[in-house]
């Protein structure tokens, strides 16, 4: 994948290496030289700009990029200025990174529905989000059982859970299932909400979009993920 990350403080640093380890193509932006410099020879391009100055966003490649996260940190008017240009861009994928509970709002009011909390999530955690495509999300118990967040893939769907019999012949447990819905923001913007749906029956038929929480052994979840192509 090719990801342009917008801001190298902590954060931002640390998803950029991540990610150029696991051989992603890495543009690392920011408009502190010192950090540029600092991690040029760590991410694949580094690139000093003003990254809510329209123009200066125009020299990026942004019709090739992936993915675009705003990952901005230390000033919060500069993170939504940027994230709003991006979004009128319309890049493929757009993450923008969250300060507090009331920039979470604004963020989602302009129509953002993935965003980075780095209080309560690692870089280390979004980059396995990013890493696997399909997989939403991913929670490491210890070095040998997870639980991850899987988008239903489409071989499964109109299927109940006795038809899969996904214990029996994939050795894994479907924990829950959950579902986006639209909800209206209190700017009466509408934002994608996850529904968790409980315990699923053995009646329980799997639709289009549903995200599966899978939890298992590592290696038996890495056999469900390659049998459905989830890579």
């Amino acid at each position: 994948m090719k990801v342009i990350i917008i801001g190298l403080g902590n954060f931002g640093a640390a998803l950029g290496k991540k990610m150029v380890k696991l051989g992603h193509e890495i543009i690392g932006v920011d408009n502190n030289i010192q950090r540029v410099e600092a991690l040029k020879d760590k991410l694949s391009y580094t690139i000093c700009l003003d990254a809510t100055d329209e123009l200066s966003i125009n020299k990026l490649p942004l019709n090739n990029t992936d993915i675009v996260i705003v990952s901005i940190g230390e000033n919060e008017g500069a993170n939504i200025m940027a994230t709003a240009i991006f979004k009128n861009k319309n890049v493929k994928r757009l993450i923008s990174r969250s300060i507090n509970s009331l920039h979470e709002n604004v963020l989602q009011a302009i129509g953002v529905s993935e965003i980075i909390r780095p209080e309560a999530e690692s870089a280390e955690r979004w980059t396995k989000k990013l890493n696997v495509k399909g997989v939403v999300d991913s929670f490491e118990l210890n070095k040998e059982y997870s639980i991850i967040e899987v988008v239903t893939p489409n071989e499964l769907v109109g299927k109940t859970f006795d038809e899969i019999q996904f214990k029996k012949q994939h050795n894994i447990l479907v924990m829950t299932i959950i579902k986006n819905k639209e909800e209206a923001s209190f700017l009466g913007q509408y934002k994608i909400v996850p529904e968790v749906q409980g315990f699923p029956s053995s009646n329980t038929v799997i639709t289009k979009d549903d995200v599966l929480v899978i939890y298992g052994a590592n290696q038996e979840i890495y056999k469900f993920l390659k049998k459905f192509n989830i890579q």
